[in-house]
């Protein structure tokens, strides 16, 4: 298959209408190009007639943000092959050179096995093989729960996941990025050269134009932060495009940050009676006062991920009607709610201590050693992570049944963050409007960066209707609190109205005024963002 040709989208396509947020739209043709020249191609073609080009990846996102609105669907998942590696300037990382459409586990899987298909390779990426092969273990710190997400799509959206409490985001381990603007030109960035002037900034391109532009001028919150554009005073431009969901041009090339991988890692399950006590316990995770424990802990996790109630029910129903959730532990019907985290490093005594200190602490929450799990080696590692991991893929596996019998039922999930102070206060705000409102839920997700995810269980466009309702209404309270209306998944076409509540409008015109210096006829991933 040519992959610069652009097919009609008849039967065998209707799949690429699709992503995970279960949300379906339209298009014209559809191209699989498998480098960047065949894009530029595609690009020319469809430059013709003002098309519009929505630009795929794996269609992992649950924000609609890969659903076509007509068009054209750019498909990457092709350009899947990693093409160099060197040596980071620092010593003691490795820069690895991707197509945006390999996949976050065929990377995980190269880098671990240190064996790559090298064809093509240059000479330089040779020889920094052979340094790596002889070197310790080396990794990429994302975690998103999807591991068959693209890194082109990560990058659309800063993807994060559950260790970003100790190693941040996608955005952290981009070091530079080539990008296709949508009239064919590109523009090459990387990490601390390309620079604002405060809030001016200027790009050369390929064909020689110098974009010359302004940065909004709005703040962003202190928080984990995945809405609109990412913009500062003297900001590395590279940032921009980081996060940005295809709307200001296309990736064609990300070269990843690897850095050396802990070789110990310990994960501990502990369940508490009561959601108070969980939520206390996390604060002493974090290292915060809390007054009734004997001494604070000081070791930070990597991960701390919150179930409640509700979503431990959700497991136990699906380990009785569902194989697929068989190996899930048995959960005592005193198992109220959980909390999940992850130790890892260099010393295992180390580790060790840690866990034992942690074990004092949550006994003090309310929790005991004897409804607590512990996990030490790889296997009960991966055990560990397919419990962690049941709870969003049993809401998704609910919400496509129901999406099945009515289609107006898509995922409601909230994405939200606050700043640490503001743990408690909406933690209170979700369950007394859910209370109030009588909608079947369930919370889980990132506690540890007061990021949870708030899945309403729809029977009913009725109640699909009273559950946005209630969630516009939080985006509104969480923007008050200085948090965030979305902390990893991005804005995509669901949440256009959230952003303007976090921004204002303002705000919004502003990031579309900058939309426009790149993607001057609004022809690119047209609906994200800022809608139709």
């Amino acid at each position: 298959m040519f992959g610069g040709t652009i097919y009609r989208l008849e039967n065998g396509y209707e799949e690429f209408l699709k992503d995970e947020s279960r949300s379906a739209g339209c298009a014209q043709s559809i191209s699989f190009p498998q480098s960047e020249e065949d894009i530029k191609r595609i690009l020319t073609q469809l430059k013709e007639n003002g098309e519009q080009v929505t630009v795929q990846g794996a269609r992992t996102g649950i924000t609609a943000g890969a659903v076509p609105r007509g068009g054209h669907i750019l498909n990457l998942s092709r350009m899947n092959k990693i093409t160099g590696l060197r040596c980071h300037r620092d010593g003691k990382s490795f820069l690895l050179t991707v197509q945006p459409g390999v996949l976050l586990k065929d990377i995980r899987q190269a880098v671990a096995q240190k064996t790559f298909n090298v064809e093509g390779w240059s000479g330089e990426s040779m020889e920094a093989l052979e340094l790596l092969k002889n070197s310790k273990a080396y990794f990429f710190p994302p975690d998103p729960t999807e591991t068959s997400a693209s890194i082109g799509g990560m990058a659309a959206c800063n993807a994060s996941g559950a260790r970003s409490f100790k190693y941040g985001s996608t955005r952290e381990y981009i070091e530079s990025l080539r990008i296709l603007l949508v009239d064919g030109s590109a523009l090459y960035l990387r990490r601390g050269v390309e620079k604002a002037r405060g809030r001016l900034f200027n790009l050369l391109l390929d064909t020689g134009t110098l974009l010359e532009g302004t940065l909004p001028d709005y703040g962003m919150p202190d928080v984990k932060n995945a809405s609109g554009y990412y913009v500062k005073e003297g900001m590395d431009l590279i940032h921009l495009f980081i996060g940005s969901e295809g709307t200001l041009g296309i990736l064609t090339e990300i070269e990843i940050r690897l850095i050396p991988a802990p070789p110990y890692a310990w994960g501990i399950t502990a369940f508490f009676p009561s959601e108070e006590g969980a939520v206390d316990f996390v604060r002493a995770l974090r290292g915060e006062s809390v007054d009734f424990l004997t001494s604070p802990l000081v070791d930070k996790p990597a991960a701390i991920e919150f179930f409640d109630c509700n979503a431990l029910n959700l497991l136990r129903g699906q380990k009785e009607s569902n194989p697929a959730f068989s190996e899930i532990p048995a959960l005592p019907p005193e198992y109220h709610t959980a909390v999940y985290f992850e130790y890892d490093g260099e010393d295992e005594n180390r580790l060790e201590d840690m866990a034992a200190r942690a074990v004092e602490a949550l006994t003090e929450c309310g929790g005991s050693e004897d409804a607590t799990w512990l996990a030490t080696g790889p296997r009960e590692m991966e055990k560990m992570h397919f419990f962690r991991h049941a709870v969003p893929e049993a809401v998704n596996l609910l919400i496509g049944q129901r999406n099945r019998v009515n289609r107006s039922i898509t995922k409601l999930g909230t994405d939200m963050a606050v700043p640490d102070h503001k743990l408690g206060e909406v933690m209170a705000l979700y369950n007394q409007s859910l209370a109030a409102s009588g909608l079947k839920y369930v919370k889980f997700g990132h506690i540890g960066n007061n990021h949870i995810h708030v899945n309403i269980l729809s029977d009913s466009a009725e109640e699909y209707d009273r559950g946005r309702e209630l969630y516009l209404d939080w985006g509104d309270r969480v923007a008050r609190m200085g948090g965030t209306v979305s902390a990893e998944h991005g804005i995509g076409k669901l949440k256009v109205e959230m952003l303007r509540k976090m921004y204002g409008h303002e705000a919004v015109r502003q990031m579309l005024r900058l939309k426009r210096l790149f993607d001057p006829d609004g022809r690119l991933n047209r609906g994200n963002l800022f809608g139709e």
